[in-house]
Protein backbone atom coordinates (compact mmCIF):
# COMPACT_ATOMS: atom_id res chain seq x y z
CA UNK A 1 0.00 0.00 0.00
CA UNK A 2 1.78 3.05 -1.41
CA UNK A 3 -0.53 6.00 -1.27
CA UNK A 4 -0.54 9.02 0.93
CA UNK A 5 -0.36 8.54 4.53
CA UNK A 6 -3.61 10.72 5.22
CA UNK A 7 -5.43 8.11 2.58
CA UNK A 8 -3.87 4.75 4.35
CA UNK A 9 -4.88 6.84 7.93
CA UNK A 10 -8.29 6.91 6.75
CA UNK A 11 -8.80 3.91 5.09
CA UNK A 12 -8.18 1.51 8.61
CA UNK A 13 -10.40 3.63 10.36
CA UNK A 14 -13.27 3.45 8.34
CA UNK A 15 -12.89 0.09 7.83
CA UNK A 16 -11.57 -1.12 10.70
CA UNK A 17 -14.10 0.69 13.04
CA UNK A 18 -16.69 -1.69 13.73
CA UNK A 19 -14.44 -4.64 14.08
CA UNK A 20 -12.38 -2.60 16.62
CA UNK A 21 -15.52 -1.82 18.09
CA UNK A 22 -16.36 -5.64 18.30
CA UNK A 23 -13.07 -6.22 20.32
CA UNK A 24 -13.61 -3.73 22.49
CA UNK A 25 -16.38 -4.88 24.13
CA UNK A 26 -14.83 -8.31 24.86
CA UNK A 27 -17.52 -10.17 22.17
CA UNK A 28 -16.14 -10.49 19.01
CA UNK A 29 -15.24 -14.08 17.21
CA UNK A 30 -11.79 -15.28 17.01
CA UNK A 31 -11.67 -14.33 13.50
CA UNK A 32 -13.01 -11.13 13.67
CA UNK A 33 -10.32 -9.91 16.65
CA UNK A 34 -7.49 -11.36 14.31
CA UNK A 35 -9.17 -8.99 11.00
CA UNK A 36 -9.16 -5.42 13.39
CA UNK A 37 -5.16 -6.35 14.41
CA UNK A 38 -4.73 -6.53 10.76
CA UNK A 39 -2.86 -3.73 9.68
CA UNK A 40 -1.87 -2.96 5.49
CA UNK A 41 2.13 -2.00 5.41
CA UNK A 42 4.13 -1.03 2.19
CA UNK A 43 5.10 -4.51 1.49
CA UNK A 44 1.95 -6.42 3.16
CA UNK A 45 -0.54 -6.92 5.92
CA UNK A 46 0.86 -8.12 9.14
CA UNK A 47 -1.77 -9.49 12.54
CA UNK A 48 -1.04 -8.20 15.82
CA UNK A 49 -1.94 -8.71 19.36
CA UNK A 50 -5.02 -7.19 21.20
CA UNK A 51 -3.35 -6.49 24.55
CA UNK A 52 -6.28 -4.17 25.96
CA UNK A 53 -7.00 -6.53 28.91
CA UNK A 54 -3.55 -6.40 30.58
CA UNK A 55 -1.52 -3.66 29.20
CA UNK A 56 -4.13 -1.11 27.48
CA UNK A 57 -2.26 -1.37 23.99
CA UNK A 58 -2.15 -3.30 20.83
CA UNK A 59 1.09 -4.45 19.82
CA UNK A 60 2.74 -5.62 16.48
CA UNK A 61 5.88 -7.68 16.98
CA UNK A 62 8.49 -8.96 14.48
CA UNK A 63 7.38 -6.71 11.73
CA UNK A 64 10.21 -7.33 8.91
CA UNK A 65 11.82 -3.96 7.48
CA UNK A 66 14.20 -5.35 5.77
CA UNK A 67 15.21 -8.92 3.61
CA UNK A 68 17.47 -10.46 6.25
CA UNK A 69 21.23 -9.88 5.56
CA UNK A 70 22.29 -13.11 5.25
CA UNK A 71 24.29 -15.01 2.49
CA UNK A 72 25.09 -12.36 -0.20
CA UNK A 73 23.15 -9.36 1.51
CA UNK A 74 25.71 -10.18 4.82
CA UNK A 75 27.44 -6.81 4.82
CA UNK A 76 25.63 -5.10 2.57
CA UNK A 77 23.25 -2.20 2.98
CA UNK A 78 19.58 -3.37 3.93
CA UNK A 79 17.21 -4.37 0.91
CA UNK A 80 13.35 -3.79 1.24
CA UNK A 81 11.37 -6.71 2.05
CA UNK A 82 10.18 -9.15 -0.08
CA UNK A 83 6.52 -8.42 -0.47
CA UNK A 84 3.92 -10.87 0.98
CA UNK A 85 0.21 -11.45 0.53
CA UNK A 86 -1.10 -13.31 3.02
CA UNK A 87 -1.30 -11.73 6.54
CA UNK A 88 1.62 -12.29 8.30
CA UNK A 89 1.58 -12.84 12.28
CA UNK A 90 3.39 -10.47 14.07
CA UNK A 91 2.61 -11.10 17.85
CA UNK A 92 6.21 -12.21 18.96
CA UNK A 93 10.02 -10.60 18.68
CA UNK A 94 12.09 -11.08 16.13
CA UNK A 95 15.16 -13.08 16.98
CA UNK A 96 18.32 -10.59 18.48
CA UNK A 97 20.56 -9.52 16.08
CA UNK A 98 23.65 -11.91 16.52
CA UNK A 99 25.96 -11.46 19.26
CA UNK A 100 28.39 -12.40 21.80
CA UNK A 101 26.43 -12.83 25.01
CA UNK A 102 26.72 -10.36 27.75
CA UNK A 103 24.74 -9.49 30.65
CA UNK A 104 22.99 -6.71 28.60
CA UNK A 105 21.97 -9.47 25.85
CA UNK A 106 19.15 -11.94 25.02
CA UNK A 107 20.45 -15.36 26.59
CA UNK A 108 18.69 -18.60 24.07
CA UNK A 109 15.39 -17.64 24.31
CA UNK A 110 15.35 -14.15 22.99
CA UNK A 111 14.00 -12.89 26.40
CA UNK A 112 15.52 -12.31 29.92
CA UNK A 113 15.57 -15.59 31.76
CA UNK A 114 18.41 -17.81 33.20
CA UNK A 115 19.81 -18.32 30.57
CA UNK A 116 21.38 -14.89 30.26
CA UNK A 117 24.06 -16.13 32.98
CA UNK A 118 24.49 -19.75 31.31
CA UNK A 119 25.30 -18.38 27.81
CA UNK A 120 27.23 -15.59 28.63
CA UNK A 121 30.46 -15.37 26.32
CA UNK A 122 28.52 -17.74 23.69
CA UNK A 123 27.29 -16.69 20.20
CA UNK A 124 23.16 -15.88 21.18
CA UNK A 125 20.67 -14.30 18.64
CA UNK A 126 20.35 -14.50 14.64
CA UNK A 127 21.58 -12.85 11.96
CA UNK A 128 17.83 -12.67 10.36
CA UNK A 129 17.41 -9.77 12.49
CA UNK A 130 15.95 -6.75 10.93
CA UNK A 131 12.90 -6.35 12.52
CA UNK A 132 10.82 -3.82 14.33
CA UNK A 133 8.11 -3.49 17.32
CA UNK A 134 5.11 -1.12 17.55
CA UNK A 135 3.40 -0.47 20.12
CA UNK A 136 -0.30 2.41 20.37
CA UNK A 137 -2.78 2.65 22.74
CA UNK A 138 -5.38 0.12 22.17
CA UNK A 139 -8.34 3.29 20.69
CA UNK A 140 -8.64 4.62 18.25
CA UNK A 141 -6.92 8.23 18.01
CA UNK A 142 -8.84 11.14 17.64
CA UNK A 143 -6.04 12.92 15.56
CA UNK A 144 -2.63 11.13 13.97
CA UNK A 145 -0.18 9.85 17.27
CA UNK A 146 3.24 11.12 17.86
CA UNK A 147 5.81 8.33 17.05
CA UNK A 148 8.85 7.21 18.82
CA UNK A 149 11.37 5.28 17.30
CA UNK A 150 13.63 3.72 20.45
CA UNK A 151 17.13 2.51 19.24
CA UNK A 152 18.69 0.20 21.92
CA UNK A 153 22.49 0.36 23.58
CA UNK A 154 24.72 -2.22 24.27
CA UNK A 155 28.11 -0.74 23.18
CA UNK A 156 27.14 -1.82 19.36
CA UNK A 157 28.02 -5.02 20.33
CA UNK A 158 24.85 -6.66 22.29
CA UNK A 159 21.58 -5.70 23.24
CA UNK A 160 17.72 -6.40 22.12
CA UNK A 161 14.27 -4.99 21.60
CA UNK A 162 13.16 -8.21 23.54
CA UNK A 163 14.88 -7.01 27.13
CA UNK A 164 11.71 -6.10 29.19
CA UNK A 165 12.60 -2.54 30.16
CA UNK A 166 12.47 -1.58 26.22
CA UNK A 167 8.58 -2.90 26.11
CA UNK A 168 6.69 0.17 24.81
CA UNK A 169 3.27 -0.63 26.16
CA UNK A 170 2.96 1.81 29.31
CA UNK A 171 4.82 4.35 27.32
CA UNK A 172 2.28 4.39 24.41
CA UNK A 173 -0.59 4.12 26.89
CA UNK A 174 0.72 6.71 29.09
CA UNK A 175 1.42 9.41 26.87
CA UNK A 176 -1.09 8.74 23.70
CA UNK A 177 1.79 7.82 21.29
CA UNK A 178 2.98 4.90 18.66
CA UNK A 179 6.18 3.64 20.23
CA UNK A 180 8.82 1.59 17.79
CA UNK A 181 11.74 -0.20 18.99
CA UNK A 182 13.98 -1.73 16.40
CA UNK A 183 17.26 -4.07 15.70
CA UNK A 184 20.07 -3.37 13.92
CA UNK A 185 23.31 -5.08 13.52
CA UNK A 186 25.79 -5.39 15.45
CA UNK A 187 29.21 -5.57 16.38
CA UNK A 188 31.43 -6.99 13.35
CA UNK A 189 28.33 -7.31 11.40
CA UNK A 190 27.13 -3.54 11.78
CA UNK A 191 30.01 -1.82 11.79
CA UNK A 192 33.00 -3.63 9.24
CA UNK A 193 35.80 -1.36 7.39
CA UNK A 194 37.27 -4.58 5.20
CA UNK A 195 38.76 -3.57 1.51
CA UNK A 196 37.31 -7.00 -0.26
CA UNK A 197 33.58 -5.98 1.02
CA UNK A 198 33.80 -2.61 -1.23
CA UNK A 199 31.81 -2.49 -3.97
CA UNK A 200 32.22 1.32 -5.45
CA UNK A 201 28.80 2.08 -3.61
CA UNK A 202 29.40 5.04 -1.04
CA UNK A 203 26.72 3.85 1.63
CA UNK A 204 27.91 0.36 1.47
CA UNK A 205 31.54 1.59 1.64
CA UNK A 206 31.26 2.96 4.72
CA UNK A 207 31.36 0.06 6.49
CA UNK A 208 28.18 1.49 8.69
CA UNK A 209 25.70 -1.19 7.97
CA UNK A 210 23.85 -0.89 11.48
CA UNK A 211 23.46 3.06 11.10
CA UNK A 212 21.44 1.95 7.17
CA UNK A 213 19.50 -0.18 8.88
CA UNK A 214 18.26 2.40 11.17
CA UNK A 215 17.87 4.71 7.96
CA UNK A 216 15.64 1.49 6.86
CA UNK A 217 13.57 1.39 9.97
CA UNK A 218 13.01 4.75 9.64
CA UNK A 219 11.67 4.53 5.87
CA UNK A 220 9.56 1.96 6.94
CA UNK A 221 7.89 4.00 9.75
CA UNK A 222 7.62 7.00 7.63
CA UNK A 223 5.70 4.77 4.96
CA UNK A 224 3.79 3.10 7.10
CA UNK A 225 3.54 5.19 10.90
CA UNK A 226 -0.50 6.33 9.38
CA UNK A 227 -1.19 3.01 9.38
CA UNK A 228 -0.95 2.59 13.00
CA UNK A 229 -2.41 5.97 13.55
CA UNK A 230 0.69 7.43 13.65
CA UNK A 231 2.08 10.92 12.54
CA UNK A 232 4.77 10.51 9.94
CA UNK A 233 5.30 14.29 10.43
CA UNK A 234 6.25 14.20 14.02
CA UNK A 235 8.85 10.99 14.68
CA UNK A 236 11.27 11.34 17.52
CA UNK A 237 14.32 9.27 17.34
CA UNK A 238 15.71 8.48 20.62
CA UNK A 239 18.42 5.97 21.55
CA UNK A 240 20.47 5.52 24.64
CA UNK A 241 24.22 4.41 25.10
CA UNK A 242 25.22 3.14 21.60
CA UNK A 243 21.91 3.98 20.67
CA UNK A 244 22.29 7.91 21.87
CA UNK A 245 25.73 7.92 19.15
CA UNK A 246 23.73 6.39 16.55
CA UNK A 247 21.00 8.77 16.55
CA UNK A 248 23.31 11.29 16.67
CA UNK A 249 25.59 9.94 13.90
CA UNK A 250 22.25 10.38 11.68
CA UNK A 251 21.36 13.71 12.73
CA UNK A 252 25.27 14.60 11.42
CA UNK A 253 24.93 12.16 8.70
CA UNK A 254 26.62 14.26 5.36
CA UNK A 255 24.10 11.34 3.47
CA UNK A 256 20.63 12.41 5.58
CA UNK A 257 21.81 15.44 5.18
CA UNK A 258 21.87 15.75 1.32
CA UNK A 259 18.35 14.14 1.10
CA UNK A 260 15.51 15.97 0.32
CA UNK A 261 13.01 14.28 2.50
CA UNK A 262 13.61 14.49 6.74
CA UNK A 263 12.71 10.75 8.20
CA UNK A 264 13.19 12.18 11.64
CA UNK A 265 11.78 15.34 12.96
CA UNK A 266 13.05 15.31 17.23
CA UNK A 267 15.99 14.07 18.13
CA UNK A 268 16.50 12.70 22.31
CA UNK A 269 19.67 10.95 23.19
CA UNK A 270 20.07 9.27 26.34
CA UNK A 271 23.53 8.99 27.67
CA UNK A 272 25.82 9.13 24.58
CA UNK A 273 27.56 11.50 22.52
CA UNK A 274 29.56 11.56 18.87
CA UNK A 275 33.00 13.49 19.68
CA UNK A 276 36.06 12.63 18.15
CA UNK A 277 39.49 13.38 20.44
CA UNK A 278 40.12 16.81 18.50
CA UNK A 279 36.75 18.20 20.55
CA UNK A 280 37.72 16.75 24.31
CA UNK A 281 40.05 17.38 26.86
CA UNK A 282 43.04 16.23 27.02
CA UNK A 283 42.54 12.03 28.60
CA UNK A 284 38.88 12.62 27.02
CA UNK A 285 36.88 9.14 25.84
CA UNK A 286 35.48 10.25 22.25
CA UNK A 287 33.20 8.02 20.51
CA UNK A 288 34.19 8.76 17.16
CA UNK A 289 37.71 6.63 16.58
CA UNK A 290 39.39 7.50 13.40
CA UNK A 291 39.08 5.85 10.14
CA UNK A 292 42.12 4.35 9.83
CA UNK A 293 41.58 2.51 13.42
CA UNK A 294 38.50 0.39 11.61
CA UNK A 295 40.22 -0.07 8.54
CA UNK A 296 43.04 -2.04 10.29
CA UNK A 297 40.37 -3.48 12.23
CA UNK A 298 38.84 -4.32 9.53
CA UNK A 299 41.67 -6.11 7.97
CA UNK A 300 42.68 -7.49 11.25
CA UNK A 301 39.15 -10.14 10.89
CA UNK A 302 39.58 -10.69 7.54
CA UNK A 303 43.57 -11.86 8.06
CA UNK A 304 42.86 -13.30 11.74
CA UNK A 305 39.75 -15.86 9.82
CA UNK A 306 41.93 -17.24 7.42
CA UNK A 307 44.34 -17.97 9.77
CA UNK A 308 41.59 -19.87 12.17
CA UNK A 309 39.92 -21.50 9.22
CA UNK A 310 43.08 -23.17 7.33
CA UNK A 311 43.44 -20.79 4.70
CA UNK A 312 46.72 -19.56 6.19
CA UNK A 313 49.03 -21.25 8.87
CA UNK A 314 50.15 -17.28 10.23
CA UNK A 315 49.39 -13.99 9.13
CA UNK A 316 52.32 -13.57 6.71
CA UNK A 317 50.73 -16.59 4.66
CA UNK A 318 47.42 -14.78 5.00
CA UNK A 319 48.67 -11.54 3.38
CA UNK A 320 49.70 -13.68 0.82
CA UNK A 321 46.80 -15.66 0.33
CA UNK A 322 44.48 -12.22 0.02
CA UNK A 323 46.68 -10.62 -1.92
CA UNK A 324 46.72 -13.42 -4.32
CA UNK A 325 43.32 -13.23 -4.21
CA UNK A 326 40.45 -11.09 -5.86
CA UNK A 327 38.38 -9.25 -3.79
CA UNK A 328 35.23 -11.12 -4.69
CA UNK A 329 36.54 -14.56 -4.07
CA UNK A 330 37.82 -13.42 -0.43
CA UNK A 331 34.49 -11.26 0.04
CA UNK A 332 32.38 -14.55 -0.85
CA UNK A 333 34.88 -16.82 1.44
CA UNK A 334 34.16 -14.79 4.36
CA UNK A 335 30.33 -14.53 3.64
CA UNK A 336 30.13 -18.12 4.02
CA UNK A 337 31.38 -18.29 7.16
CA UNK A 338 29.42 -18.91 10.51
CA UNK A 339 28.35 -16.40 12.36
CA UNK A 340 29.99 -17.74 15.83
CA UNK A 341 33.05 -18.76 13.25
CA UNK A 342 33.63 -14.55 12.90
CA UNK A 343 32.80 -14.16 16.11
CA UNK A 344 35.34 -16.65 17.85
CA UNK A 345 37.62 -14.61 15.42
CA UNK A 346 36.81 -11.66 17.56
CA UNK A 347 36.50 -13.25 21.32
CA UNK A 348 39.83 -15.04 20.71
CA UNK A 349 41.86 -13.37 18.13
CA UNK A 350 40.89 -9.58 17.94
CA UNK A 351 39.99 -8.83 22.13
CA UNK A 352 43.02 -9.57 22.90
CA UNK A 353 44.27 -7.21 20.33
CA UNK A 354 42.04 -4.63 21.53
CA UNK A 355 40.42 -4.53 18.34
CA UNK A 356 36.94 -6.35 20.06
CA UNK A 357 34.79 -2.77 19.61
CA UNK A 358 32.43 -1.61 17.56
CA UNK A 359 31.37 2.04 16.67
CA UNK A 360 30.31 4.34 13.91
CA UNK A 361 32.85 4.61 11.22
CA UNK A 362 33.72 8.31 9.94
CA UNK A 363 33.35 7.64 6.35
CA UNK A 364 32.60 11.02 5.80
CA UNK A 365 29.55 10.45 4.12
CA UNK A 366 26.86 8.21 6.23
CA UNK A 367 28.94 9.59 8.99
CA UNK A 368 30.67 12.68 8.91
CA UNK A 369 34.06 12.75 9.95
CA UNK A 370 33.87 15.01 12.60
CA UNK A 371 30.43 15.47 13.67
CA UNK A 372 30.94 18.30 16.00
CA UNK A 373 32.69 20.47 13.40
CA UNK A 374 29.71 19.24 11.51
CA UNK A 375 27.10 20.63 13.77
CA UNK A 376 29.20 23.47 14.53
CA UNK A 377 29.42 24.71 10.76
CA UNK A 378 25.34 23.87 10.24
CA UNK A 379 26.20 20.67 8.10
CA UNK A 380 23.79 18.43 9.99
CA UNK A 381 19.63 18.10 10.35
CA UNK A 382 18.44 20.73 12.64
CA UNK A 383 15.56 19.65 15.04
CA UNK A 384 14.48 19.75 19.11
CA UNK A 385 17.23 17.77 20.95
CA UNK A 386 16.46 16.33 24.14
CA UNK A 387 19.91 14.76 25.81
CA UNK A 388 19.49 12.78 29.56
CA UNK A 389 22.53 11.85 31.98
CA UNK A 390 22.94 10.14 34.95
CA UNK A 391 24.73 11.48 37.46
CA UNK A 392 26.41 7.93 38.19
CA UNK A 393 27.26 7.08 34.64
CA UNK A 394 30.15 5.06 35.30
CA UNK A 395 28.99 2.92 38.28
CA UNK A 396 27.87 0.73 35.69
CA UNK A 397 31.68 0.73 34.26
CA UNK A 398 34.29 0.60 37.09
CA UNK A 399 36.54 -2.08 35.53
CA UNK A 400 37.28 1.03 33.13
CA UNK A 401 39.67 2.56 36.11
CA UNK A 402 42.15 0.23 34.99
CA UNK A 403 42.59 2.69 31.95
CA UNK A 404 44.71 5.00 33.68
CA UNK A 405 46.69 5.72 37.12
CA UNK A 406 44.22 8.80 37.24
CA UNK A 407 41.51 7.25 37.47
CA UNK A 408 43.27 4.17 40.12
CA UNK A 409 44.88 2.43 37.90
CA UNK A 410 43.13 -0.72 38.41
CA UNK A 411 39.63 -2.35 38.22
CA UNK A 412 36.61 -1.18 40.51
CA UNK A 413 34.87 -3.91 40.22
CA UNK A 414 35.67 -7.37 42.26
CA UNK A 415 32.55 -9.23 40.27
CA UNK A 416 32.65 -11.05 36.73
CA UNK A 417 29.58 -10.60 35.06
CA UNK A 418 28.29 -14.52 35.82
CA UNK A 419 28.40 -13.33 39.59
CA UNK A 420 26.49 -10.25 39.36
CA UNK A 421 23.48 -12.14 37.17
CA UNK A 422 24.31 -15.25 39.75
CA UNK A 423 23.08 -12.31 42.74
CA UNK A 424 21.27 -10.12 40.72
CA UNK A 425 18.45 -13.17 39.61
CA UNK A 426 18.18 -14.35 43.59
CA UNK A 427 18.54 -11.02 45.13
CA UNK A 428 15.88 -10.23 47.65
CA UNK A 429 14.97 -6.35 47.81
CA UNK A 430 12.88 -6.40 50.66
CA UNK A 431 15.33 -8.52 52.51
CA UNK A 432 18.56 -7.23 54.98
CA UNK A 433 21.54 -6.79 52.27
CA UNK A 434 22.79 -10.20 50.68
CA UNK A 435 25.90 -8.74 50.00
CA UNK A 436 28.60 -6.21 51.28
CA UNK A 437 30.45 -3.22 49.34
CA UNK A 438 33.77 -5.27 49.75
CA UNK A 439 32.39 -8.17 48.06
CA UNK A 440 32.22 -5.82 44.75
CA UNK A 441 34.73 -2.79 45.89
CA UNK A 442 38.65 -3.52 45.88
CA UNK A 443 40.46 -2.10 49.27
CA UNK A 444 42.33 0.55 47.46
CA UNK A 445 38.53 2.26 46.72
CA UNK A 446 37.13 2.23 49.81
CA UNK A 447 35.75 3.89 51.42
CA UNK A 448 33.82 4.81 48.93
CA UNK A 449 33.62 8.53 49.67
CA UNK A 450 37.24 8.82 50.29
CA UNK A 451 38.15 12.35 48.44
CA UNK A 452 39.87 11.98 45.39
CA UNK A 453 40.62 8.30 45.67
CA UNK A 454 37.31 6.62 46.68
CA UNK A 455 34.85 4.89 44.69
CA UNK A 456 32.54 7.98 44.05
CA UNK A 457 35.59 9.84 43.15
CA UNK A 458 37.41 7.60 40.66
CA UNK A 459 33.49 7.42 39.48
CA UNK A 460 33.63 11.14 39.26
CA UNK A 461 36.73 11.27 37.02
CA UNK A 462 35.79 8.83 34.90
CA UNK A 463 32.38 10.34 33.63
CA UNK A 464 34.02 13.59 33.24
CA UNK A 465 36.58 12.47 30.96
CA UNK A 466 33.26 10.11 29.16
CA UNK A 467 29.77 10.81 29.04
CA UNK A 468 29.83 14.47 30.59
CA UNK A 469 32.56 15.31 27.83
CA UNK A 470 30.70 14.08 25.46
CA UNK A 471 27.72 15.32 26.26
CA UNK A 472 29.25 18.52 26.84
CA UNK A 473 30.56 18.68 23.69
CA UNK A 474 27.37 17.84 21.47
CA UNK A 475 25.51 20.19 23.40
CA UNK A 476 27.62 23.22 23.34
CA UNK A 477 27.66 22.59 19.67
CA UNK A 478 24.44 22.45 19.05
CA UNK A 479 23.51 25.80 20.91
CA UNK A 480 25.68 27.94 18.70
CA UNK A 481 22.97 26.81 15.99
CA UNK A 482 19.93 26.80 17.76
CA UNK A 483 18.12 27.13 20.90
CA UNK A 484 16.02 24.33 20.97
CA UNK A 485 18.81 22.30 23.44
CA UNK A 486 17.28 20.64 26.68
CA UNK A 487 18.99 18.35 28.77
CA UNK A 488 17.90 16.13 32.27
CA UNK A 489 20.12 14.70 35.23
CA UNK A 490 18.62 11.66 36.50
CA UNK A 491 19.75 11.03 40.16
CA UNK A 492 17.70 8.83 41.69
CA UNK A 493 19.12 6.37 43.77
CA UNK A 494 16.86 4.84 46.11
CA UNK A 495 17.88 1.70 45.92
CA UNK A 496 18.57 -0.28 49.21
CA UNK A 497 21.94 -0.59 50.82
CA UNK A 498 24.66 -0.96 49.63
CA UNK A 499 23.48 -0.90 46.63
CA UNK A 500 22.59 2.65 46.62
CA UNK A 501 26.86 2.93 46.70
CA UNK A 502 27.47 0.51 44.33
CA UNK A 503 25.36 1.35 41.72
CA UNK A 504 23.83 4.94 42.95
CA UNK A 505 22.41 6.50 39.41
CA UNK A 506 24.16 4.48 37.01
CA UNK A 507 23.73 4.02 33.06
CA UNK A 508 20.83 2.97 32.42
CA UNK A 509 19.12 3.54 35.59
CA UNK A 510 16.58 5.84 33.54
CA UNK A 511 15.24 3.81 31.46
CA UNK A 512 12.57 1.80 33.47
CA UNK A 513 11.03 5.32 34.39
CA UNK A 514 11.53 6.23 30.48
CA UNK A 515 9.73 3.48 29.82
CA UNK A 516 7.36 3.37 33.05
CA UNK A 517 8.96 -1.15 33.27
CA UNK A 518 9.54 -2.26 36.78
CA UNK A 519 8.99 -5.28 35.92
CA UNK A 520 11.49 -8.26 35.94
CA UNK A 521 14.36 -7.46 34.56
CA UNK A 522 18.69 -7.43 35.17
CA UNK A 523 19.01 -5.19 37.58
CA UNK A 524 14.97 -5.14 38.60
CA UNK A 525 15.50 -6.93 42.14
CA UNK A 526 18.39 -4.73 42.75
CA UNK A 527 16.54 -0.95 42.43
CA UNK A 528 13.01 -1.71 43.16
CA UNK A 529 11.26 -2.23 46.41
CA UNK A 530 7.76 -1.72 48.33
CA UNK A 531 9.04 1.12 49.99
CA UNK A 532 10.74 3.45 47.09
CA UNK A 533 7.57 2.46 45.11
CA UNK A 534 5.28 5.71 45.49
CA UNK A 535 8.24 7.65 44.85
CA UNK A 536 9.72 6.20 41.61
CA UNK A 537 6.48 5.78 40.48
CA UNK A 538 5.98 9.75 40.50
CA UNK A 539 8.95 10.36 38.97
CA UNK A 540 8.38 7.91 36.24
CA UNK A 541 5.11 9.55 35.45
CA UNK A 542 6.91 13.17 35.50
CA UNK A 543 9.50 11.58 32.87
CA UNK A 544 7.23 10.18 30.53
CA UNK A 545 5.13 13.18 30.42
CA UNK A 546 8.55 15.08 29.56
CA UNK A 547 9.23 12.77 26.67
CA UNK A 548 5.65 12.54 25.31
CA UNK A 549 5.42 16.67 25.49
CA UNK A 550 8.95 16.25 23.65
CA UNK A 551 7.14 13.56 20.71
CA UNK A 552 4.19 15.70 20.61
CA UNK A 553 5.28 19.63 20.59
CA UNK A 554 8.88 19.32 20.64
CA UNK A 555 8.99 21.25 24.21
CA UNK A 556 9.84 18.77 26.89
CA UNK A 557 8.21 21.09 29.27
CA UNK A 558 4.40 19.74 30.78
CA UNK A 559 2.48 22.27 32.30
CA UNK A 560 1.47 19.56 34.95
CA UNK A 561 5.03 19.17 36.64
CA UNK A 562 4.89 22.71 38.03
CA UNK A 563 8.48 22.88 37.28
CA UNK A 564 9.85 25.33 33.89
CA UNK A 565 12.64 22.74 31.87
CA UNK A 566 15.21 25.46 30.88
CA UNK A 567 17.42 25.07 27.53
CA UNK A 568 21.02 24.34 27.84
CA UNK A 569 23.43 24.39 29.34
CA UNK A 570 21.11 24.31 32.71
CA UNK A 571 19.29 20.88 33.57
CA UNK A 572 16.39 19.44 34.99
CA UNK A 573 17.32 17.30 37.45
CA UNK A 574 14.64 14.28 37.84
CA UNK A 575 14.65 12.62 41.10
CA UNK A 576 12.67 11.09 44.25
CA UNK A 577 12.23 11.18 47.40
CA UNK A 578 10.71 7.68 48.77
CA UNK A 579 7.01 8.75 48.54
CA UNK A 580 7.22 11.88 45.85
CA UNK A 581 8.96 13.08 42.77
CA UNK A 582 11.87 15.94 43.63
CA UNK A 583 12.43 17.59 40.47
CA UNK A 584 14.43 20.51 39.83
CA UNK A 585 16.59 23.05 37.90
CA UNK A 586 20.62 23.07 37.93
Amino acid sequence: MTGAPELRSRGWLTVGAALLALCLCGCAAPGLREAAMQRQTTWGPVTGSDDSAVSGTWSWKGVPYAQPPVGALRWRAPRDPQPWSAARPSQAFAPACVQTQRLYGPGLNNRYDETVGSTLGRTVGDEDCLYLNIWTPASLPGAPRPVIVFVHGGSNIAGYTADPVYDGAALARHEDAVVVSINYRLGIFGFLDARALKTGVREEDSGNFALLDIVKALEFVAANAAAFGGDPRRVTLMGQSAGAVNVYALQSSPMLVARGRVLFHRLAALSGGLSTAASLPSGGIPAVLPAPVWAARGQALVLESLVAGGQAADETQARQWEAGSSPERTAAWLRNLSADTLLQVVRTRLAPRGMAASNPIPDGWVLAQDPIMAVRAGRYLRMPVLAGHTRDETKLFPQLFALSPALGGASGRLLDDGAVFSLAARYNPEAPPQTALEQWIPPAYLPVGTPDTGFDARARRLDALWFSAIRDDMLDALRTRQEAVWAYEFEWDRLPPPLDQIFGAAHTFDLPFIFGNFGPSLYSRFMFTHANAPGRLALSDAMMRSLGAFARRGDPNDARSGTVWPQWPRRLVFDAELQHAAIGVR
